[in-house]
């Protein structure tokens, strides 16, 4: 029979146990890495406490001065709000100065909702930059489970993103499709991967819009072939999503043949997407 000692010592261990969540619950110290609510911020420093500055590879045009004359027109079919949502500075706010350009590619499959930004931006200092950003665009109020990131680019870049500001295909139609010679209609695609393609120079917008059709996006190949190809070897869960990596060969014969066959790409009939 226990004795009137040791049941008091039972009655307070009981006690204890059942404290209030709160005491029995306190928080431990965290282990390295650890997320939230390990430990619970304190609240004042969250709101005052130093953040480290963004790295020049994750805003590549920050901390400059717009023009007197205001920014450059932009031309892109994407909402600020939009390029807010994928993490990256809206094009609209971007100053670009004489020998620079961005390019943007937006990468949307017919069949999925994981779409894909690729940007890259050429400065007059002589560097280049790419960020990519991936997720799922459905479905939720924001972008799920988006990943990315922002790196500099080996030398050689940036010569290469000035020759492909400056290419022909931007004189192109915005909204096209591909049209056989001998045919009385271009060509419609349901499934494949549709491309907005969206450039940004000093005194130059401008956007195109590809659908999925391989001969369309034939014409515009060696845009897709360079900014793809900056995408690659970064971020794994980028890189499944791109199964065929940087090769727009298909492609590119798919246009040829539309060439030499008297086909050619021609406004689109219906009205350019916003």
């Amino acid at each position: 029979m226990a004795t009137k000692t040791q049941r008091a010592a039972l009655g307070l261990a009981l006690s204890l146990m059942a404290a209030t969540p709160g005491l029995a619950q306190a928080p431990t110290a965290a282990p390295p890495g650890a997320a939230w609510p390990y430990p619970p911020p304190d609240p004042r420093e969250w709101w005052s406490a130093e953040r480290p500055a963004l790295s020049d590879a994750a805003d590549p045009m920050a901390r400059r001065r717009l023009p007197r004359g205001g920014p450059a027109p932009v031309v892109t079919p994407i909402e600020p709000t939009l390029y807010r949502l994928w993490g990256l500075p809206p094009l609209q706010t971007q100053v670009v100065y004489g020998g620079e350009a961005m390019i943007e590619v937006w990468r949307r499959p017919s069949n999925s909702v994981e779409q894909m930004v690729i940007r890259l931006t050429a400065r007059r200092d002589g560097k280049a930059f790419v960020q990519v950003r991936a997720g799922r665009a459905c479905c939720e109020p924001d972008i799920a489970r988006r990943v990315g990131f922002d790196v500099e680019l080996p030398a050689g870049y940036r010569a290469r993103i000035q020759a492909l500001a400056a290419a022909s295909v931007w004189d192109s139609p915005r909204d096209a499709v591909a049209q056989e010679g001998n045919a009385s209609v271009g060509s419609i695609c349901l499934d494949g991967v549709a491309f907005d393609l969206i450039r940004l120079t000093e005194r130059q917008g401008g956007a195109l819009r590809r659908d999925c059709d391989e001969a369309e996006v034939g014409e515009v190949a060696e845009l897709l072939e360079t900014a793809v190809g900056a995408a690659l070897g970064h971020e794994p869960r980028i890189d499944v999503l791109l199964p065929n990596g940087a090769d727009f060969s298909r492609e590119r014969a798919a246009y040829g043949a539309l060439i030499a066959g008297g086909g050619r790409i021609k406004p689109a009939d219906r009205p350019p997407n916003p």
